[in-house]
Order: C-alpha cells, then structure tokens, then sequence
C-alpha cells in the first residue's frame, strides 16, 4: 500500500508551549489513490526522465544484470535477453566495452531502460550519462555520484544493506535503493522486515535471486528483483547459445509482470 506524507503540527491550544519552538513531525498515512506508484508526492518531485524510468522498473518487476567478458558476447546476450521481453537491462561496469554496447542498445531500444551496473564513482556514472543510460547502480552508496552527478537527470540506485543505510540514502535524494547482497542477509524475509519501517522507500532486491522466486520478493515489498546468472546463465554465455537467454528472460519478464500485476491486484482489492 502505498504512503502520503502529511505534517503534523503539535500545538495543542489548550496548553501553554514550553519552547518557542514548534515541532514539526512527518507522518505517512496510507492512501487508496496512489496504489500503482511508491508515493503519490514523490512522483509528482521527480523529472518526466526519471519518473520513466522508476515506472519501467516497477511495471516489470525484473532488472536483468548482465557481465560479459566480451562487447561482442555483451551485446548479443543482451539483445537475446532484450527480445525476449526484459525491459530493464543493466551491463556491468566490468564488462569491456561497456558504453559502446551501451551506446548502441540504446539506438537499437530507444524506449527501454538500459542503464550500467557496479557504478563506483563519478566518472563511471558520467560515462554512462554520456553512452545514454537512463540510470546506473551501485553495490553502495557512492557520495561523489549522490552528490555530484545525480540532480535530476537520471536514477542513481545505490546500493545499501542496512536500516540506517537505507535511510541515509533516501535523505541523501535516492529515489530508490538496491539491498544487496540480500540472499546473504535472509532474502525475502529481509524484504519483509524492512519495507515494515520503510513502506514509503522503493526497494530494489539483489544477489542470489532465482526465477521462481520473483514472485515471493515482490509480494514480500520489493519493487523489482535484479536478475543475473538467472537470465544470463553461465553455460549459456560460455556456449554462446542465445537461444537459451532468450527463453530464460521470456520466463523472467512474464514471472515479472505477473507479480506486479498480483500485487497490485491485492492492493486494490
């Protein structure tokens, strides 16, 4: 369900004030409007490009990550994957190339989100700017990124694991964090447990996550899962066999959309 933040102002007339001071406190109240977005507020903040994006990604339910130890490996898999019917597509900084595979997917799938995974510092996200990525990913939360690169461009996702992490992030402009290495942490259960004192922060789950356990994730709160060796296999990509990408982001797209939409779905309802 989704959270509106409303202020409340504690100046009961009855009472004298004991400070000059008057504190102010943000209380998130449920509201039935909104149930398809993460905040109806926070929606209305963000720029017509990130507010794409942050949809593309919740809509499917699925980031496909893919590493490839070669450009050319790299765009073949991810074209395979593209086609398939994954909508959200990460390359990993790692992989040689990177941004002019980027830079070419892009021409290719103008109206998906491709963006760069494994973002480290400033320079990397600015390359991914210029290569066209609609947002980059971090296994952290970069500062020089958060503060130097992000203004309302593009999604930055940092990466956090903890509850403090996770806040901090928020406060610092993320509209959108990626716990990781969440199948370490306790996986769904982890979910769970944090969208409790969180409900208003989209969620992005990664490390470890398997096809068949989408669905689990994005009921327990996670706005979408990031999938790796799931869709890009190992075999697969050593054996150059496309075809078996293909029929594995088929699985994963559709396992996607249906979650969100099951989620939805008992929201409404």
């Amino acid at each position: 369900m989704d959270m509106v933040a409303t202020s409340w102002r504690l100046t009961p007339p009855s009472l004298p004030l004991l400070s000059p001071k008057v504190k102010s406190f943000r209380v998130y109240s449920s509201s039935s409007s909104s149930s398809s977005s993460s905040s109806s507020s926070s929606s209305l903040s963000l720029s017509p490009i990130i507010q794409k994006t942050s949809s593309l990604i919740q809509n499917s339910g699925v980031i496909a990550c893919l590493r490839a130890n070669s450009a050319e490996l790299a765009y073949e898999a991810a074209t395979a994957a593209l086609n398939g019917g994954i909508s959200v597509l990460e390359i990993v900084m790692s992989t040689p190339g990177v941004f002019q595979v980027l830079r070419q997917l892009v021409k290719d799938y103008p109206t998906l989100a491709l963006g760069v995974g494994t973002a480290l510092n400033a320079e990397d996200a600015r390359n991914a700017m210029n290569a066209g990525a609609k947002f980059f990913m971090s296994p952290a939360t970069v500062k020089d990124i958060m503060d130097d690169v992000v203004k309302d461009e593009i999604l930055y996702i940092p990466g956090v694991m903890t509850p403090t992490e996770i806040l901090s992030a928020y406060d610092a402009g993320a509209k959108m964090v990626k716990v990781y290495p969440v199948s370490a942490l306790g996986g769904v259960q982890y979910i769970s447990a944090l969208k409790k004192p969180f409900p208003h922060i989209p969620m992005v789950a990664s490390q470890g996550i398997m096809i068949d356990s989408i669905g689990e994730y994005i009921s327990s709160g996670a706005s979408s899962v990031v999938l790796s060796d799931a869709i890009f296999d190992k075999g697969a990509m050593t054996q150059r066999n496309f075809n078996v990408i293909h029929q594995l982001a088929s699985l994963a797209a559709l396992e996607g959309k249906e979650a969100v939409e099951r989620k939805r779905s008992c929201t409404t309802n």
